[in-house]
């Protein structure tokens, strides 16, 4: 029987590891953390993620062949293959402070697998992390007492959050680099037997090494520069009267551009999009390349922009003062779906709005209470701030809402009876275009959306 380790349970390890070994019986997955307590959740009915499918997929495995534990020597020991899935954060001190990568994790996992390790390995990097890490960890373990040869290969994930399990069941594409010597590409086709199990061989692509480092952070920044692109427009469509909804339709029917990501919003979050043109923007510096830097350093300008922006026109809306007003604030997550909260415009529009001095009643149907406290750098009991369990609970009193995550159940909230209860005139601040407008306006409702006038 073949043996997986994955050192790290978080957003990518966990499901992604749980997919393999619901697809592959006979080969045993073990998911490792130094985080006692996830790995207890993830041995729990409440799992430390929320994603549509993953439940029933862990159910399924758990206790069969996928296992979780903190028993990270032994794991590694018994492994032929390691996943590296640790958590590769932007650095907020030093040399490429808020730019660069902070790697101590991924050094820390390879000095892990060179003390360990009792074979040679085939090293897989799932980490989104910079070009040429892995030449980082291949001088770690050459540089141990061990004697041992490992190969080490490139496996970027490009799952969505919402939509991580469809997407491992059905991936557009498997990518997979490594050397190409003989040890290299052997490895390389090992991984590949594995995801042939039920990726169609035409979707797993082999690539050297450097190229799947970097196709991973470009795949990122040409999605966000997708955001940031069609939110630049949002604007002008406000001054010009067009509808920014129509406008991305009709460019999306291009066959050259194609429809998706062109959905105006408030602006993007989550852990990848901004973490990875950061880390994009670094590298082409780093690599003399100034004027590259500054072009995908706009696409987070722009992201930054469009969430002030957004903020700046609620308390425009108020005659420049929501101080002591209650603004319901729908959706806290990044998006719907998921309970992650990582780079949130909500974080951002909420900070905003609490520094004018409004009072926020927030709702989320799956981020957890104290994490939205925490985020926002909040205690619990803090006057300006309370956490609802309901959207009807949130809107209640309150002079305004704004929609920050598309949840669908805010399409369905019964919007006559929340008007009854609200302070007029009432206003509906849709950051995701996801409302009937039409119909809050014959309701009696004041409305701003992105980009429409």
């Amino acid at each position: 029987m073949t043996h997986i380790c994955c050192i790290g349970a978080g957003y990518v390890g966990g499901p992604t590891m749980a997919m393999i070994a619901a697809k592959c019986p006979d080969i045993h997955v073990e998911v490792v953390d130094i985080n006692s307590a996830r790995i207890a959740a993830w041995n729990s009915n409440q799992l430390p993620i929320y994603e549509p499918g993953l439940d029933e997929l862990v159910r399924g495995t758990r206790g069969k062949n996928l296992s979780f534990s903190t028993d990270i020597p032994a794991a590694i020991s018994r492994a032929d293959i390691i996943f590296v899935s640790v958590n590769t954060p932007t650095k907020t001190y030093g040399l490429g402070a808020h730019r660069a990568a902070d790697l101590r994790f991924i050094e820390s996992v390879a000095r892990d697998i060179a003390t360990y390790a009792e074979g040679p390995k085939i090293i897989v990097e799932k980490s989104t992390i910079p070009v040429r890490t892995a030449e980082a960890i291949r001088a770690i373990l050459e540089t141990s007492a061990t004697p041992h040869h490992h190969e080490v290969l490139s496996n970027p994930e490009f799952l969505a959050e919402g939509t991580a399990v469809a997407d491992l069941q059905n991936p557009d594409r498997i990518l997979i680099g490594g050397d190409t010597t003989a040890g290299g590409r052997a490895a390389i086709d090992r991984l590949a037997a594995i995801y042939a199990t039920w990726v169609p061989e035409e979707r797993i692509l082999k690539t050297n090494l450097w190229s799947s480092e970097l196709a991973k952070l470009v795949a990122n920044a040409f999605l966000a520069q997708r955001v940031s692109s069609i939110n630049s427009i949002s604007a002008l469509c406000e001054a010009t009267g067009a509808d920014v909804n129509e406008v991305a339709h009709a460019i999306g029917t291009d066959t050259r551009i194609g429809a998706k990501f062109l959905k105006a919003s408030v602006g993007f979050g989550g852990s990848c999009f901004q973490k990875d043109v950061f880390n994009l923007v670094y590298l082409c510096g780093h690599f003399g390349l100034p004027q590259v830097a500054d072009y995908w350093e706009s696409v987070i300008t722009m992201n930054q922009w469009q969430k002030r922006r957004f903020a700046d026109g609620v308390v425009q809306a108020f005659y420049n003062t929501v101080s002591g007003k209650r603004i319901a604030i729908l959706g806290f997550a990044f998006k719907k779906d998921t309970n992650d909260t990582r780079e949130s415009p909500a974080i951002d529009v909420c900070r905003q709005l609490i520094e004018e001095q409004a009072v926020l009643a927030i709702y989320d149907p799956k981020v957890e209470h104290a994490k939205i406290s925490t985020d926002l750098g909040l205690a619990a009991d803090e006057p300006r701030l309370q956490i609802c369990s309901s959207a009807a609970e949130a809107l209640a009193g309150a002079n305004a809402l704004l929609v920050l995550t598309e949840w669908d159940e805010f399409k369905t909230i019964d919007f006559e009876a929340a008007f009854a209860t609200m302070v007029k005139p009432a206003w509906v601040f849709d950051g995701r275009n996801i409302l009937d407008h039409a119909a809050l306006r014959e309701i009696g409702f004041q409305v701003k959306a992105i980009g429409k006038a």
